[in-house]
């Protein structure tokens, strides 16, 4: 198993070291040093295997370096947090800090790629009750433990088509935060066709996020996101979109769209997005099953991988400028290295997160509503499946053996246990698109960040 990537973008010669997270942007004679340090070879014989490329005193002196940061724990460092995931999976407090309440299984739009079937969810057209999500933001309360801060997101279907609620259960929580000591952030994903005024300001009082359905380009998004008779959406959301959006100060929201193998030049879409205004953006690949006429293929990727370095390569431009703005897949932190924590505990799903369909029942997220057999429970009963939820918190990147040779495992915590049962069966298995494409999400973030803190 190799301790380090390296690979070239944009010009840069970058290095990560995958275990401790630390990145380096080296010359030539490093970069082609590490290899034979990794493998174990003296500096002797690096000499003698790139010594008709660079000259013996450059590559005694990257040696010397590289031996330097090895020591300092910078490069070359071992993982010492996978003997402890035993420990760390059997000893765990599992506390619920988050649910997905769906507020909606109703649309009023017919996204040709919906995984929620206009709002369905393999099942039928329902509106949660009040009473449903009181039991839902009671059992969240009860089952925190001593975490404080909470989070509840209003989904869907569309969530504005049951706003009275979403309202009633905010005013509700705000109540119940006095009395438990805890702290409610709420969030909201919508397709803006009921977005009005009204809303807006109460989203801006009560709401820490709100994600904002729009694909890109008038004729990208009018394609794939239609009402049920088939008109375009865009002209009547956009507006609503951009209003919005400045009413937040261009913060705590982002418009996410999605693409598909219709438009594999989305960084078009991305940069329609930016020359909006919008400043929060993600553009993300459709997950789909190869017999959709929309899916990404494999045969894609070659294009997609391209249309990331372009946009990576913009972006850059376009802060140098100041006119800069956030695309959410190109979000790292390198900071503090890779989190220990997800690392160990994957993205929370069926054990801290979880979803409520509109009649009370659990699954591990949204998108297993549906999956009868990851049915975990109810909001009268509480979790009636714990084997589910021990399922669940057995996931993660040491458990994955596909994850298990990829530099990219500590920035995705072994990626979406949903997108590796669709396509494979097991939540411990993968998407492999969606693994290349992370991937290379990974290495233009690690560029950028290097382009911007190099220059």
């Amino acid at each position: 198993m190799s301790l380090i990537h390296r690979y070239q973008n944009n010009g840069y010669n970058i290095v990560l070291d995958i275990n401790s997270g630390c990145i380096h942007v080296v010359d030539e004679v490093t970069y082609e040093v590490l290899p034979y340090m990794e493998e174990g070879l003296d500096t002797a014989a690096i000499v003698g295997k790139l010594g008709d490329q660079f000259s013996e005193e450059d590559i005694k002196t990257s040696v010397a370096e590289c031996e330097k940061l090895k020591a300092d724990g910078m490069l070359f460092t071992r993982d010492v947090y996978e003997n402890a995931i035993d420990t760390f999976t059997k000893n765990r407090q599992t506390v619920v800090k988050a649910l997905c309440l769906h507020i909606a299984h109703d649309c009023n739009l017919a996204c040709r790629y919906c995984f929620a079937e206009e709002g369905e969810y393999h099942g039928r057209r329902a509106l949660m009750s009040f009473e449903v999500g009181k039991k839902a933001l009671d059992f969240l309360i009860a089952n925190s433990g001593s975490r404080h801060n909470l989070e509840v997101d209003f989904f869907g279907g569309e969530p504005l088509m049951n706003w009275q609620v979403v309202k009633d259960l905010v005013a509700y929580g705000r109540e119940q935060e006095k009395i438990h000591n805890k702290k409610f952030r709420f969030t909201l994903t919508t397709n803006g066709v009921l977005l009005n005024d009204e809303v807006m300001e109460f989203c801006n009082k009560e709401m820490g996020n709100v994600v904002l359905s729009i694909d890109g380009r008038k004729e990208v998004h009018d394609f794939m996101r239609p009402f049920r008779k088939g008109a375009g959406s865009y002209d009547l959301i956009l507006p609503k979109f951009q209003k919005f959006a400045e009413s937040r100060n261009q913060d705590k929201y982002y418009v996410r769209g999605t693409f598909t193998h219709h438009n594999l030049d989305f960084s078009q879409d991305v940069l329609h997005l930016a020359d909006l205004g919008f400043k929060q953006i993600s553009v993300e690949p459709v997950v789909a099953a190869d017999t959709e006429e929309y899916a990404i293929r494999e045969e894609d990727i070659p294009q997609i991988m391209e249309e990331y370095d372009t946009l990576a390569k913009e972006m850059i431009k376009r802060e140098k400028e100041g006119k800069g703005f956030n695309f959410f897949h190109f979000m790292i932190d390198l900071t503090g290295g890779p989190c220990v924590y997800k690392r160990l505990s994957g993205c929370g799903s069926g054990t801290e997160y979880l979803a409520v369909t509109p009649w009370g029942d659990f699954y591990p997220c949204h998108q297993f509503v549906g999956e009868e057999q990851y049915l975990m429970g109810n909001v009268d009963e509480g979790i009636t499946k714990p084997e589910i939820q021990k399922e669940f918190g057995g996931c993660n990147v040491y458990t994955k053996k596909d994850c298990k040779d990829c530099f990219a495992r500590f920035y995705c915590s072994g990626g979406c246990a949903a997108n590796a049962f669709h396509f494979q069966g097991d939540i411990k298995g993968n998407y492999e698109i969606g693994c290349e494409l992370q991937r290379k999400r990974v290495e233009c973030a690690i560029m950028i960040k290097a382009a911007l803190a190099c220059d």
